[in-house]
């Protein structure tokens, strides 16, 4: 896995955008100078097929051993699927709720007692859907090998959220090396890099 491989297909292709000076609002009314769309993915089939393989890579590098493989939704259930396909393990994906009608589940597929699961995330921001899909596992008597994301805005809630959780967290890559990248590809300046690492440290007050 290439962090920085990674990282150059999601700003080739717009998965992940960069604004500094012209930020995003998101649905909180929180400004930010980044926004990623890792559902662009489906679109680009060479793209996909490498994240697909990166995915893979970890969970062999670290010996992980999934017996299913888990997407969070709704943003990463293609990429667990392509990799359960990959894999030829049985896939399963988790809601952040139990739906409120017919049979109310929170996890949709077979998953039995004591399998052991990977987790699959396209984006780890606060880290509280990646926790959310991680208890609805355990709750179910699973076991948790591991969580792979394929990016991550290394911010430290998540950070504090998702060590507590008592199970490995790796991303193909992150704000840290994108915007090295972004900056080596004329992508962004210096100064823009600065800060977006600014708004990494205090999103609430970054303005």
């Amino acid at each position: 896995m290439n962090p920085e491989e990674i990282a150059k297909i999601l700003l080739r292709i717009r998965a992940v955008e960069l604004r500094p000076d012209n930020p995003f609002t998101y649905s909180s009314g929180l400004k930010s100078p980044i926004y990623t769309d890792n559902r662009l993915l489906m679109s680009y089939p060479p793209a996909r097929r490498k994240i697909v393989s990166a995915l893979k890579e970890v969970i062999e590098d670290n010996n992980w051993e999934p017996d299913v493989i888990a997407g969070v939704a709704t943003g990463a259930i293609p990429h667990a699927a392509w990799l359960s396909e990959e894999l030829n393990r049985p896939m399963i994906y988790i809601r952040g709720k139990a739906k409120e009608h017919g049979r109310q589940n929170q996890i949709e597929g077979k998953l039995n007692p004591e399998q052991t699961v990977v987790i699959i995330e396209d984006l780890i921001s606060t880290g509280r859907s990646s926790a959310e899909a991680a208890e609805a596992v355990l709750a179910a008597g699973a076991r948790i090998a591991g969580l792979a994301a394929i990016f991550s805005y290394e911010l430290a809630e998540a950070e504090d959220i998702l060590g507590k959780l008592g199970f490995p967290v790796v991303s193909l890559t992150d704000v840290s090396k994108l915007t090295q990248v972004a900056v080596k590809h004329n992508y962004i300046s210096e100064k823009d890099r600065l800060m977006i690492l600014e708004w990494q440290k205090s999103p609430e007050d970054w303005q």
